[in-house]
């Protein structure tokens, strides 16, 4: 996104996200940057990371790539991010003078080069807003850590305004309501199991503390009490010899199987965004798999650029502005 200087009333807001591959070729030093990052897991003594990351980037690059390239040749993350940040800014305008850009935590832009940009404008005031709902260490809690480095490394640092989690924000969740209600209506009246697939996380973060499961729990909760609906949670996305947060969604899958379900709609829960996850594995992979277990599988449409997700993001820099006292 390209910045105009400007005067320095302007509130910033940074969109944070996990990044992707845009091209077959960014595939092996995403994946360098992504297991680069001890917060997600530690690869031998701390000196030792970037060695192993540079190993691991390059035996998983090759499956990794064919997935990218059986949905289009890249990751439509970071377009799809930047048009919801244009929406977003959109939206801002009745509000005040708003400048809405995004920050990728394994590709770019990075943080450092969105508030560099925002620097040269002027702006003192950054509202860091993540695009992951629920909380973890692993995801919302590396890319802040990455925007308050970066913002410290500016001459005249900014003040920030952080925006950690939001599972169970009103707009968003009529939004999610609504997208199941949609994706029931391809069944046609049928019965149907719903499935709620989150990204994975190892289970000693979990036991650590970190609050990702709880969040999962809220957003699930507050879609039954709108919808009446009571659905499964399963996670995918694993990677790494570590126990990781279960059932699988292939395991549920199976279960599913087994008890004589034809029919799933998948939720996945925790993406906000098309991209890999939902692209691959379960337009994909996981619906190879259902088929092959006599079961339909259809899948919610991501939230996207819809408009009532973009007034959720709305209503959250501006409940964080006015926490700071920036608008009244």
């Amino acid at each position: 996104m390209v910045f105009e200087h400007d005067d320095q009333d302007k509130i910033g807001v940074v969109l944070l996200n996990l990044g992707g591959p845009e091209r077959l070729e960014d595939v092996e030093p995403f994946l360098y940057n992504l297991f680069s990052d001890r917060k997600i897991i530690r690869l031998g003594p701390w000196f030792m990371q970037k060695f192993i990351a540079r190993r691991i980037a390059r035996k998983r690059a090759p499956s990794s790539r064919e997935s990218y390239r059986l949905i289009g040749g890249g990751s439509p993350l970071a377009r799809i991010t930047v048009g919801q940040g244009a929406a977003l800014e959109e939206l801002l305008a009745s509000h005040g003078r708003f400048r809405v850009g995004v920050a990728m935590r394994y590709w770019s832009p990075s943080s450092k080069q969105t508030l560099a940009a925002m620097d040269d404008e002027g702006i003192q005031r950054i509202v860091a807003l993540t695009l992951y709902p629920h909380y973890s260490v692993a995801t919302t809690g590396s890319s802040l850590e990455a925007l308050r480095e970066a913002a410290r490394e500016l001459p005249s640092p900014p003040e920030l305004a952080m925006v950690a989690s939001w599972p169970d924000q009103p707009d968003y969740i009529e939004c999610l309501a609504a997208s199941i209600r949609s994706g029931l209506g391809k069944f046609n009246g049928t019965k149907v199991e719903l499935v709620y697939s989150a990204h994975s996380l190892p289970v000693k973060f979990i036991e650590e503390g970190d609050p990702y499961l709880d969040h999962l729990q809220r957003t699930i909760k507050a879609i039954e009490d709108r919808t009446g609906l009571v659905g499964r949670l399963c996670f995918q996305s694993r990677s790494g010899p570590v126990e990781w947060q279960g059932p699988s969604t292939p395991e549920l899958l199976a279960q599913l199987s087994r008890e004589g379900c034809k029919n799933a709609l998948v939720v996945p829960i925790s993406f906000v965004s098309d991209h890999v996850e939902t692209l691959y594995e379960v337009d994909m992979l996981y619906r190879d798999q259902a088929h092959d277990l006599g079961i339909r599988l259809e899948r919610v449409e991501s939230l996207n650029l819809q408009e009532g997700f973009i007034v959720a993001l709305r209503e959250l820099v501006i409940e964080a502005c006015r926490k700071k006292g920036w608008l009244a």
